[in-house]
């Protein structure tokens, strides 16, 4: 790990001083602070983007002259540098890596292109962390020259010789030199850079792989199809389980041993365990200390008093409307409007459990936490439906509360829209906490369903297959879900009547709007959430039915934990290392 610090070649200029310009005399020295001040900041203006640029060439060629540094000072032989070093790519935010590695070995070490090229290829491997085409960086030309002017050379050249290679193998084609080249619309495309350069282009999950194969990057896929190669994310039991919770821990230990702590798939052995209710009983009162634990947190930090009986529904990870945090409101809107209408239903007592945080400049995820907390107020203060509902969202969510929120959780939220999460990894610390997924078929949720087998998971929701389909054919209108279903109808309307804005009605006016489009300005529902909520309502009816049955429920929370064993990093690094790096091991 290496913490790098921005300073400025010269800290004060005495001649702006001189001069009466007091500002500039300190310019260049907060120009590099700058640098290092915050890490990514919001890139929705001109000059956050630029800061963002800055950063990541920054980071970057401090570290790639580094480590080249460090292994021409054991190695000399500047050519068999990938034998000793790989660069990893996580995502698009590194990919000048590529060019920053090819301006060192030409301009500091007088290697010609190909030379460079071919040791550069060698070194640089890249991890795809998403399929929202968003995320896949892409830069202004005007900006990306101006400041990285030898950078950008480097990549026009690469960028030359890839359309090439390109025209070479798709003669007459120019829709794919469109859709492939590395510079193309006044734009520089990491992502393609990314592709074109590495020797290894892998996802994180293997429903993820397949989509880009087949969808995102099939035109790279056809073109080099031996550099695409799945590696499914893992989680380290160590924090998570053995560190995190350690009542869960210990209680693993005493049935299966501690080999599982290096070596997760043997908490296989804890199947057995799964019909014992002996083994049930002790598990859900570690799970009841634990959700005390939690409540404890919760009033202490939000004021607000939740029953550890209750069933603890959680929803943790970064606000994206992909990720659906607003189906998870718009339902628990619902579950309230039931329970006032009829306040003598039987309904098991839920308490809903946020955490989050949103990028600086998207203005829906912020508006969606603005939601909760405002559902969370009205409903944790009416009395009259005797706390059978609480919301709760937990400020500043981090690793270091995460562990007791994963420690306490019954049902873990992975619901997101089906196509759309590359991976996810709360839901494998869910899991090895001993929650039950409630989700769709997406990311990871595919393997952990496979694992622990669909009839101890809730699934809903449209398909992958399914969703792409409504995406390139149509077919879709969130309207007519509107108009014929009363219950979508009542909530929707109630983000826009007052009911949780009583001063400001029009205040979550623009999620209702990304839901049906009153202003015809986009695509309506473009995650389907209105078209999933059917499913989703009927799936936590199922989540309820099952909880009532403690042993059922144990039952079901043990062997998610006894089927948690692909899921740890350990095999996540081991086949990054057999399949990619090729690294000895090293015994310390």
């Amino acid at each position: 790990l290496r913490i790098w610090d921005a300073q400025p070649v010269e800290c004060f200029s005495l001649d702006s001083f001189d001069k009466g310009d007091y500002r500039m005399a300190v310019e260049q020295e907060n120009l590099a602070r700058n640098i290092c001040e915050v890490l990514y900041p919001n890139d929705n203006h001109y000059a956050g983007k630029e800061l963002r640029l800055k950063q990541q060439y920054f980071f970057i060629s401090a570290s790639i002259q580094e480590a080249v540094e460090k292994y021409m000072r054991n190695h000399k032989d500047i050519h068999k540098l990938p034998d000793k070093v790989v660069f990893q790519l996580n995502d698009t935010h590194p990919t000048v890596t590529i060019a920053e590695l090819m301006r060192i070995l030409m301009d500091d070490y007088g290697l010609g292109w190909d030379a460079a090229w071919t040791i550069t290829t060698k070194c640089c491997a890249y991890t795809n962390h998403t399929i929202m085409s968003e995320a896949l960086e892409k830069w202004p030309i005007e900006l990306f020259s101006r400041l990285l002017p030898r950078i950008y050379q480097i990549i026009e050249e690469i960028n030359r010789r890839f359309i090439d290679q390109i025209r070479k193998k798709y003669p007459g084609n120019e829709e794919k030199v469109r859709k492939m080249a590395i510079i193309y619309d006044g734009q520089v495309k990491m992502a393609h850079l990314a592709i074109c350069a590495c020797f290894s282009v892998n996802g994180v999950a293997r429903l993820h792989t397949e989509i880009l194969k087949n969808q995102e990057l099939k035109d790279f896929y056809e073109m080099m199809p031996e550099k695409f190669n799945n590696k499914t994310n893992g989680i380290t039991q160590r924090r998570f389980l053995l560190h995190g919770n350690p009542l869960l821990a210990d209680w693993v230990t005493a049935h299966v041993g501690s080999e599982w702590i290096t070596d997760l798939p043997t908490i296989a052995k804890l199947k057995v365990y799964a019909d014992d209710e002996k083994a049930q009983q002790e598990f859900m009162n570690i799970k009841y200390q634990n959700k005390v634990r939690l409540a404890k947190y919760i009033l202490e930090n939000n004021g607000i008093e939740v029953d550890p009986r209750s069933i603890f529904d959680v929803q943790v990870k970064r606000l994206h409307e992909y990720k659906r945090q607003l189906l998870n409101i718009l339902h628990i809107m619902h579950l309230y409007n039931q329970i006032k209408e009829n306040p003598s239903m039987e309904f098991f007592p839920r308490t809903f459990i946020f955490g989050a945080k949103a990028a600086a400049g998207y203005k829906n995820a912020k508006l969606t936490i603005k939601l909760i907390n405002s559902v969370a107020k009205v409903i944790n203060n009416d009395a009259s439906i005797n706390g059978k509902i609480k919301v709760v969202f937990i400020e500043d969510y981090r690793v270091s509360n995460a562990e007791w929120i994963f420690a306490a959780a019954d049902v873990s939220e992975q619901i997101s829209t089906a196509s759309k999460e590359a991976s996810g990894t709360g839901n494998m610390k869910f899991m090895l906490n001993g929650a039950v997924t409630l989700g769709t078929m997406d990311g990871a949720n595919v393997e952990i369903v496979e694992e622990v087998g669909e009839e101890n998971a809730f699934i809903f929701g449209l398909s992958s297959q399914e969703v792409i389909n409504f995406e390139n054919y149509g077919g879709y209108n969130p309207t007519d879900i509107f108009n014929n279903d009363p219950d979508v109808r009542k909530v929707l309307m109630q983000l826009i009547n007052g009911t949780y804005s009583p001063n400001d009605p029009d205040l979550f006016r623009d999620l209702y709007n990304s839901l049906l489009n009153t202003q015809c300005t986009s695509k309506a529902d473009t995650y389907f959430i209105l078209k999933d909520f059917k499913s989703y309502a009927e799936a936590q009816k199922k989540v309820e039915e099952a909880y009532r049955d403690e042993n059922r429920w144990a039952k079901m929370a043990i062997l998610n934990i006894a089927s948690s064993g692909k899921f740890s990093s350990d095999r996540t690094i081991q086949e990054y290392v057999d399949d990619i790096w090729h690294l000895d091991k090293v015994v310390l």
